[in-house]
């Protein structure tokens, strides 16, 4: 459960940092708390076997918030185990809730896990890969301000040479200038519009307006949208057929299952297996 948590945790908080960790940590080991060793395989182990973290970032870029989350969660069972709490009532009554659900899970991803095969997901992304249609997107930044006389001023001290950049962290009402990779569609009218007439390496010549202010675009980059690897796309894929299965699989369970189920009068409360 705490591998659970800590994932989860980290999922929620994590920030890309730009420093980078060795792997090895010391001798193996990524920190001890209250003389309880917390190692990098283990951490390692968590960031491989989990495709939402992968997919969002590196070993390396994972690892310092890891130790940190890992280092939390080694505290707070250290502190509850000291504090008894494993003897109360009510952490037995949570844990057996807890191991129930957790029996229930396993069950049904290895029912999932057995109706999926590496065939039936190659399927899916090839048709996938067939039916892509490849759509323009561009790679911009942009400066954002609130008045068109602002705006003006900052084309004109671009047209001198001015850093866009520099400009950006004076002016824009927005810390980070770059967009990143986007379609038409993914921008307002107005934005998507403008900067779709324009070419890689062009800055607006005139401001854009749009009901966030005024912008002033750059364009870094333009190229054709590619369909995603299978790679990428597999974790994806088998979690949709796995949702798409999961429905019948509990049926099925239930409708094999002898149920008695009561209202609570006591009279016997109709259930959707009853005629099978």
């Amino acid at each position: 459960m705490k591998t659970q948590y800590i994932t989860a945790a980290i999922l929620s908080v994590m920030i890309f940092n730009p420093l980078t960790a060795s792997a090895e940590g010391k001798d193996g080991v990524a920190a001890v708390v209250n003389g309880e060793k917390i190692t990098v395989n283990e951490i390692r182990k968590t960031y491989d076997s989990t495709p939402q973290i992968k997919n969002q970032a590196t070993f390396e870029q994972f690892y310092p918030q890891a130790v940190a989350i890992w280092i939390n969660g080694e505290a707070l069972q250290q502190a509850a185990k000291k504090a008894g709490v494993e003897s109360t009532e009510e952490y037995k009554q949570q844990l057996e809730a807890m191991k129930n659900d957790l029996a229930s899970r396993v069950f049904l991803k290895q029912e999932v896990e057995k109706k999926i095969s590496d065939n039936d997901v190659k399927n899916v992304y090839n048709q996938y890969k067939k039916s892509f249609k490849s759509q323009k997107e561009i790679s911009a930044r942009h400066i954002l301000v609130e008045d068109q006389e602002t705006a003006e001023d900052i084309i004109a001290k671009i047209n001198k040479g001015d850093d866009f950049n520099e400009l950006a962290k004076k002016y824009s009402k927005e810390a980070n200038p770059n967009l990143g990779y986007f379609t038409k569609e993914m921008m307002v009218p107005e934005f998507g519009e403008a900067a779709f007439k324009m070419k890689k390496g062009d800055v607006s010549k005139k401001p854009i307006k749009t009901n966030f202010g005024y912008h002033i675009i750059v364009v870094d980059d333009v190229r054709d949208t590619q369909p995603i690897t299978f790679e990428q796309a597999e974790p994806q894929i088998r979690a949709k057929m796995a949702q798409e299965l999961l429905p019948n699989i509990v049926n099925d369970v239930v409708s094999k299952s002898k149920i008695e189920a009561y209202q609570l009068d006591g009279s016997t409360m109709p259930t959707t297996n009853e005629t099978k």
